[in-house]
């Protein structure tokens, strides 16, 4: 098992601020490129692939399960171990007081055995699916997928056997906050929801632009006919949609089966987790 006393979680907080300016840095002057060299190997291919699913109700077909808690609970179940992280650190470096920082990150797999019980808890089937309820419920936007990084940061040999499932805010996570300063390979490791697709509603459409300023992927552009939407920028978040005031944007998914089988099997593919 790896050792990381229950003072890991303080120090990790106060050098998480770290993984915010390493990832601007890469769009810096001069030294940008050495470091997105250094960098992309760590968070491109099978080392980062990842998946976020937008908690919205037009998501869900009615009388159906809420997506985020479909996707969560399929991983959960397949999973051998599970384990839960005490404090996000991503809202404890900020000390977030939009959200609950005990709800921390989810670590599944034959791999999760090896993390430090000092930092987290390791928990039943049931324990876990009613974390992922108490997360989703705190508006939180679940991300599904393969980190290495996390097996440096929680202690756990790089064997290809850990899943993470973070449960992210807009106000503090790393990825969605920095996102737009990662080189394209890293971007491409950011793999949107299969099918997922961002309506705008142009009589609705009022052209304010807080859509475009709250997008973390610079996927939205205001023009002279209104918000113009990238699929080829856009991560598929659900941002967009919480900060429209007018009700003029909808996430829709073309095949809500297919996608959640497609995420599980692409997964499955990078790392052995059940």
């Amino acid at each position: 098992m790896g050792k990381r006393p229950e003072w890991w979680l303080s120090v990790l907080a106060r050098i998480w601020p770290l993984t915010w300016i390493s990832a601007r840095a890469t769009r810096w002057p001069v030294i940008g490129p050495v470091v997105a060299k250094m960098t992309l190997p760590l968070f491109s291919g099978d080392n980062l692939n990842i998946t976020y699913v937008p908690i919205h109700r037009p998501l869900e077909p009615l009388q159906s399960t809420p997506l985020p808690i479909r996707v969560g609970e399929e991983l959960i179940r397949r999973a051998s171990h599970r384990v839960i992280i005490h404090r996000c650190t991503c809202r404890d470096a900020r000390q977030c007081v939009n959200h609950p920082i005990d709800l921390g990150c989810m670590l599944l797999g034959p791999g999760a055995v090896e993390i430090d019980p000092r930092i987290a808890r390791h928990v039943s089937e049931d324990e876990a699916v009613a974390h992922l309820h108490r997360a989703v419920a705190a508006g939180l936007v679940p991300m599904a997928g393969r980190v290495k990084i996390d097996n440096v940061i929680w202690g756990v040999r790089d064997l290809g056997k850990l899943l993470t499932i973070c449960y992210c805010c807009h106000c503090c996570c790393t990825i969605l906050t920095s996102g737009r300063y990662l080189p394209q390979g890293a971007l491409d490791a950011l793999v949107p929801l299969k099918g997922l697709r961002v309506q705008i509603d142009i009589d609705r459409c009022l052209k304010c632009g807080t859509c475009v300023e709250a997008c973390h992927m610079n996927a939205l552009e205001l023009g002279d006919n209104g918000i113009h939407h990238s699929a080829l920028r856009c991560k598929g978040c659900g941002r967009c949609l919480s900060v429209c005031p007018h009700g003029a944007i909808a996430i829709d998914v073309d095949d809500p089966e297919a996608a959640v089988e497609e995420l599980v099997v692409r997964i499955g593919s990078r790392i052995e987790w059940a």
